[in-house]
């Protein structure tokens, strides 16, 4: 979904300021596998996903790779450490499937938001909505079984089976790719 269409359905913005949203926020395509963003990174920059699927991931242990969190179309993804802490961002953000990308550096978005109460109101509710998927993913991986776990990604991310590599699904499921495999054999 493009990014107009997205706001619209959220909030009411006057028609300037769709037309300016629209042409501050940068449109690129990036190719299957291109890392936006590398762990350790700096960026101030705010992204929306149009077309396409992403990951965030960290480096562990002598740079094994675990992946943090899956976005598909119609998310929002920034790099939180870099624009509220001005700390480097443990995260980086590879593209899973070919993909249309929208980013705006986050102090051009700040100003707009300042401007509107609407769009102060979405960017509110967007942080929720990633508070509460942090807190989901922080209880799943506490209290919940590697089944459970699956269970309830696939609930999330339906046809993420067919979008995403098995090994970015077992490490964000916290598992073996060989657990994954007897788990979707059980299935």
């Amino acid at each position: 979904m493009e990014l107009n269409t997205f706001l619209k359905q959220r909030v009411s913005l006057s028609p300037d300021m769709e037309t300016v949203l629209d042409q501050a926020f940068k449109r690129e395509q990036y190719p299957k596998h291109h890392k936006l963003l590398h762990p350790n990174n700096r960026s101030q920059k705010v992204f929306f996903i149009e077309k396409g699927l992403a990951r965030t991931y960290y480096l562990k242990d002598e740079g094994k790779d675990v992946t943090h969190f899956f976005f598909a179309e119609n998310a929002f993804a920034m790099p939180i450490e870099s624009i509220f802490y001005n700390n480097s961002s443990p995260y980086g953000f590879e593209l899973l499937e070919h993909s249309v990308i929208r980013s705006i550096a986050y102090a051009d978005l700040e100003k707009y938001i300042e401007q509107s109460d609407a769009l102060e109101k979405l960017m509110r509710l967007l942080l929720i909505d990633v508070l509460k998927a942090f807190s989901d993913r922080f209880y799943a991986l506490q209290f919940q079984t590697a089944q459970e776990r699956y269970r309830i990604m696939l609930e999330t991310y339906p046809d993420i089976l067919m979008r995403a590599p098995l090994g970015h699904i077992a490490s964000y499921l916290g598992i073996t790719q060989q657990t994954l495999s007897v788990i979707r054999a059980q299935r």
